[in-house]
């Protein structure tokens, strides 16, 4: 019989040796691999003060259609990028150009597309007037948006947490937040879900075997029991809990691990390498792994975000309860249950019209474009409800009128294994929805921040202007308290 999806979810919090920077040659073994960890890594991967281990991926710059009239990239559903940066905000210093990756601070804001009907996706497109720029220059917003399931219409769920307890969860209370968010998570399953635990420290072990949710406090009163541990063998832990996911699957059910870790590894298979190859594997068996980082300090965001893209899931970052409520509670049944797999946007420009155009963001997920409809080459994982976003700015020419492009989508239904493609056209209007321009100026407010020549004060006021003349909800108000936090901080 034919195995349905099996999901590994890992909330981890920086997988990294404890004391250790990149630029130093006498460290462990555990975290030199990291500058092999992806092939469009082509910059060396920079720790931060105190053991901060972000990767520049570079910016994507203008194409001539003349050169290349076709853009494609995988889908990404990803927002840790924002939330890093908010941490660091808020705690009073401009994050590091290198943490910023701009499509994960536009994916953060749920512009409410209107979900499909009758189908996977919707695509939304709005094209018009770019904010900021000289004649001729255009923004198009690509707005994907999943099908929406009913919590209570979605498959159960069997989870199997793998909790990280070495000693460095115990700094700034991360293994508590962990707690919080895991508690946070089980009140939310249904009777019929069912949950096990595994632990690791220097070696791994169960704490519970799996039970289902209708005895819901001996899954709260073992977790509240988990205790700290010394050293850290994330290899053991994961295979582990690998092992439980395997031993408890179930078809026509969500199979999932969820890893909470600070992955300091220092024992066991300790290289980066070695970790994601296992990861890969496992997806290729339709077991995926999604990330959720807790702890600033000693963090690993390069590994969070490459576990993640490895196993085909997401990343997120949770830097307090109210980020672990919007995770676990309000979008609950996107975290646990996919809809798509392998999904691919194309952009084709029509190159009469279109003199040249610029992908904002998406410079680690960019594909090559004769492999759009290559099986074997990975695309992004779509959880139900997620809507995915993608800004273009494009130089039209002097014959540009009505449609001057076309977007494709191409996923694999999770359900039946379908491949399927969407496609719409782009077409101009007058001017762009309020949503729209506030997108752009989440956009802008991200490329200020990543600036190596340092952040422009005058560029986040422009910013700040652009966000408050279209913000509408108080997720997007709250930005421009950001964007306003930023300003003080620059100056």
């Amino acid at each position: 019989m034919k195995r349905k999806l099996s999901w590994i979810l890992i909330i981890v919090s920086g997988m990294i040796v404890s004391g250790c920077s990149s630029s130093s040659n006498d460290r462990n073994n555990d975290s030199a691999p990291l500058s092999a960890m992806s092939e469009a890594q082509d910059a060396p991967i920079k720790a931060m003060d105190d053991d901060m281990f972000f990767q520049d991926y570079g910016k994507n710059s203008f194409v001539n259609t003349e050169d290349d009239r076709v853009s494609t990239f995988a889908v990404d559903v990803d927002t840790g990028a924002y939330t890093i940066a908010r941490a660091y905000i808020e705690d009073g210093a401009l994050p590091p150009h290198e943490a910023v990756r701009t499509e994960e601070f536009i994916n953060y804001f749920d512009l409410d597309y209107e979900p499909p009907t009758d189908d996977t996706f919707s695509i939304q497109v709005d094209a018009g007037p770019s904010p900021f720029a000289k004649d001729n220059h255009q923004l198009v917003r690509i707005g994907i948006k999943g099908k929406e399931i009913d919590s209570e219409e979605r498959k159960p769920a069997n989870l199997t947490f793998v909790i990280d307890v070495s000693g460095s969860m115990d700094r700034d209370n991360r293994i508590d937040l962990v707690k919080e968010s895991l508690e946070l998570l089980v009140e939310q399953l249904k009777e019929d879900d069912k949950i096990g635990i595994v632990v690791y420290g220097s070696t791994a072990h169960k704490v519970l075997d799996p039970t289902l949710v209708n005895k819901r406090g001996v899954i709260l009163d073992a977790i509240k029991e988990i205790k700290i541990e010394n050293a850290t063998n994330v290899e053991e832990g994961l295979l582990l809990g690998y092992q439980m996911a395997n031993e408890t699957f179930e078809e026509n059910k969500i199979n999932r691990v969820i890893l909470c870790s600070d992955g300091v590894a220092n024992v066991g298979e300790t290289g980066v390498e070695g970790i994601l190859a296992q990861i890969e594997r496992y997806s290729e068996q339709n077991i995926y792994l999604s990330t959720f980082g807790y702890g600033m300090g000693n963090y690993n965001d390069v590994l969070m975000e490459q576990l993640a893209d490895k196993g085909n899931g997401a990343y997120a970052y949770i830097e307090d309860r109210k980020e672990a409520k919007r995770v676990f509670q309000e979008k609950l049944t996107g975290t646990l249950l996919t809809i798509a797999k392998d999904a691919k946007i194309q952009v084709e420009f029509d190159p009469e019209k279109v003199d040249s155009y610029r992908l904002i963001g998406y410079e680690n997920r960019a594909i090559s474009d004769q492999d759009f409809r290559n099986n074997r080459v990975d695309g992004g994982e779509v959880g139900a409800g997620h809507s995915v976003t993608a800004l273009y700015q494009v130089r039209l020419t002097n014959k540009a009128a009505g449609d001057f492009g076309e977007i494709t989508i191409r996923y694999k239904n999770d359900d039946t294994a379908e491949i399927r493609e969407l496609t719409q056209e782009i077409h101009l209007t007058d001017e762009l929805s309020k949503n729209t321009k506030f997108l752009f100026a989440v956009a802008k407010f991200a490329e200020a921040l990543r600036d190596e020549e340092g952040v422009s004060v005058a560029d986040l006021k422009k910013v700040r202007q652009l966000a408050k003349q279209n913000a509408q909800t108080k997720e997007q108000k709250a930005f421009i308290d950001l964007v306003e936090r930023a300003i003080e901080l620059s100056n």
